[in-house]
């Protein structure tokens, strides 16, 4: 199991209600926003990457077309057997897969999701247009990839304010709550060192993702990016 797996397997069962805690509520709101973005996009096979506890998921499952099937991946199995449970689960295809190797043919999926994963993935930015590249492969030809995750507000005074809101709250409230200083420590590290929405749009270019678009949230604490494969 990889450090980033050990991580995530800590904190399955309060996961959810950290998020909620550390966001007052609003990543509930920008996810379900993203959904409705992502539902768009049509088609009969959408796929949720790094699922973690199903919560896009089972959003796209409520707004999914009669006959529309639903896939959710995440590498790690305590997070899934969480999501697993959910009274919308059946609807839903669980798989245990590495996002970098994923066991799909190409041009498999209408509809790639993930949110508030990519900094979990981003090792390096290599490997981030590896996996994005991924995502690109298993997707059919005008198939559509939304992408949720924090980002950098573009305006100095607002960065400054929500970095001091990450480097009080989120190791020491996500950690108590939790019970693992490590999993909310990492995410304190990562947020502040994160890409602006700019330059993730550009590393989904490299990918070979065409008409990227983002729009910002909340001042640019968030962003949603939207992109096709052509």
């Amino acid at each position: 199991m990889s450090p980033i797996q050990s991580m995530f397997a800590e904190v399955p069962a309060t996961y959810e209600l950290v998020n909620h805690v550390l966001t007052f509520g609003l990543d509930v709101l920008w996810r379900r926003k993203a959904v409705r973005i992502a539902a768009q996009a049509g088609g009969t096979k959408w796929i949720d990457m790094c699922t973690g506890t199903g919560e896009v998921a089972m959003y796209l499952s409520r707004l999914a077309p009669v006959g529309t099937e639903i896939y959710a991946v995440d590498f790690c199995e305590s997070m899934m057997e969480k999501a697993r449970r959910k009274p919308r689960a059946k609807s839903i295809r669980f798989v245990v897969a590495d996002i970098k190797a994923l066991p799909f043919e190409d041009e498999t999926f209408d509809l790639v999701t993930m949110a508030f994963a990519t900094r979990s993935i981003n090792v390096n930015e290599e490997i981030l247009i590896q996996s994005f590249a991924e995502y690109c492969r298993v997707l059919k030809r005008g198939g559509r990839f939304v992408n949720l995750e924090t980002s950098r507000p573009p305006f100095w005074p607002i960065r400054k304010y929500f970095d001091f809101h990450v480097k009080l709250f989120v190791e020491q409230i996500g950690g108590r709550i939790s019970g693992s200083r490590n999993a909310y420590g990492f995410l304190a590290r990562t947020i502040p060192r994160f890409y602006t929405a700019e330059a993730l749009a550009g590393i989904m270019r490299q990918a070979g993702f065409e008409e990227v678009t983002f729009k910002r949230l909340l001042f640019g604490a968030a962003a949603i990016h939207q992109a096709v494969k052509r």
